[in-house]
């Protein structure tokens, strides 16, 4: 057993054992105690998702019914001191599973990454006192908008992290974060978790026209060889009202240098949005890029969510070395008490990889669809769609075609 993994249960296991022992040491609080305890919240979410996929190669068409079963259990507080202990379990229901889950699983399908497991989704013991927070434990982080740090929340087995969080808000507008991670709990159940040594530092600051954001991430896998991948970064993201209609901007900027043996590459990123939203309806438009190191390597953003970005279809989820390039468009509107979104990405490369490559660019384009309807309180039902058509520079990459249907409760 990891000695993360480890510290992880010892901690759950432990969140009970700290409030009794302050119970003992204040015997006339033991009936808060007690309340703390058993005055907590369960929570139970179900995630039913059937998930296709086609692809121009060899690949065998694939085919996903999976059901995600999460389980919560927060205690209240005592002595600002509360615990949480989590459990999630992924299915496959009614035999379908003509898929290559990532794992080995039926390796002549295309990919969906969803294994069937049962782990341990969050465990962890948290501390409030005023402006301070302290999390020991496992735990889901999300970091501005997912771009860097996320819990790949679309994904049935999504992404957590051990460690110890520590947080403090300073003002109700300026706030700062720091995570020492000690394994990196990926979505392919514990088969590819990694131990790490990862500094994640956020800080923000609200202002009247949008969120300043300042990071660092420092990243380093714990496997006793030179790797780190180290970005620094500020984003601000904002809207301001115009009368009927509200001006949506956004704008971010990072570095990054990155060491894998006896490599040293550097590469930047940046992005920018905007857009607006009047009578319920929004529309964007964004330049992204990921840029590279004279066609040699990629800007990498290892734990993000990255189904967020770059198309639904998944196929930049690495950069390649010679960068990325989205430009894209998108548009929401309200219909039958339901949000449909159509999204248009065009990709190039951001950098050459030599002479004869300089004017081979095209990485291909993606439309995405998606509608998602509210059920009563507890349901949700939707439907989505991504459809790829590969480029003349995407090595590797085909036409490819995704569908997904689900539906969720949450109780």
């Amino acid at each position: 057993m990891r000695k993360s993994l480890l510290a992880v249960r010892v901690a759950a296991v432990l969140a009970p054992m700290a409030l009794l022992s302050m119970g003992v040491a204040h015997g006339a609080e033991a009936d808060s105690l007690a309340s703390a305890m058993t005055n907590g919240k369960a929570s139970i979410n179900l995630n039913l998702r059937y998930e296709g996929v086609e692809q121009d190669n060899a690949l065998k068409d694939a085919d996903a019914l999976t059901l995600r079963t999460r389980l919560n259990y927060t205690t209240a507080e005592f002595n600002g001191f509360s615990s949480v202990i989590e459990f999630e379990d992924s299915r496959v229901v009614a035999g379908m599973d003509d898929y290559n889950d990532s794992l080995g699983h039926q390796a002549g399908y295309s990919v969906i990454a969803d294994p069937e497991t049962t782990e341990l989704d969050q465990g962890y013991v948290q501390y409030k006192n005023q402006g301070f927070t302290a999390k020991a434990g496992r735990q889901a982080l999300m970091f501005d908008g997912q771009r860097f740090v996320g819990d790949v929340g679309w994904r049935q087995d999504r992404q957590t992290f051990d460690g110890m969080m520590l947080g403090y808000q300073f003002t109700d507008a300026f706030k700062v974060d720091y995570m020492y991670v000690t394994q990196r709990n990926r979505i392919f159940a514990e088969d590819k978790d990694l131990d790490a040594k990862d500094h994640l530092l956020n800080a923000s600051l609200k202002t009247d026209l949008g969120v300043l954001s300042a990071y660092s991430y420092l990243l380093e896998v714990d496997d006793n060889s030179n790797n780190a991948l180290d970005t620094y970064g500020v984003r601000f993201d904002g809207a301001k009202q115009l009368k009927d209609a509200k001006l949506l901007y956004a704008l971010e900027y990072a570095t990054q240098d990155s060491e894998s043996g006896v490599s040293d590459f550097s590469s930047n990123y940046y992005a920018l949005e905007v857009g607006a939203a009047f009578s319920g309806i929004t529309t964007k438009l964004g330049y992204e890029v990921l840029g590279s190191d004279d066609g040699l390597y990629g800007f990498a953003t290892p734990l993000a969510t990255l189904h967020k970005f770059n198309g639904w279809a998944d196929m930049f989820l690495s950069t390649p070395k010679e960068g990325l390039v989205d430009m894209y468009a998108l548009v929401s509107v309200p219909v039958a008490g339901g949000a449909f979104t159509l999204m248009y990405h065009r990709f190039e490369t951001e950098s050459e990889a030599d002479a004869a490559s300089a004017t081979v660019d095209d990485l291909g384009s993606e439309i995405d669809v998606v509608y998602t309807l509210p059920v009563a309180k507890n349901y949700t039902v939707g439907v989505k769609y991504a459809a790829y058509s590969a480029g003349d520079a995407a090595a590797g990459k085909v036409d490819t075609d995704k569908v997904w249907l689900w539906g969720t409760a949450a109780f």
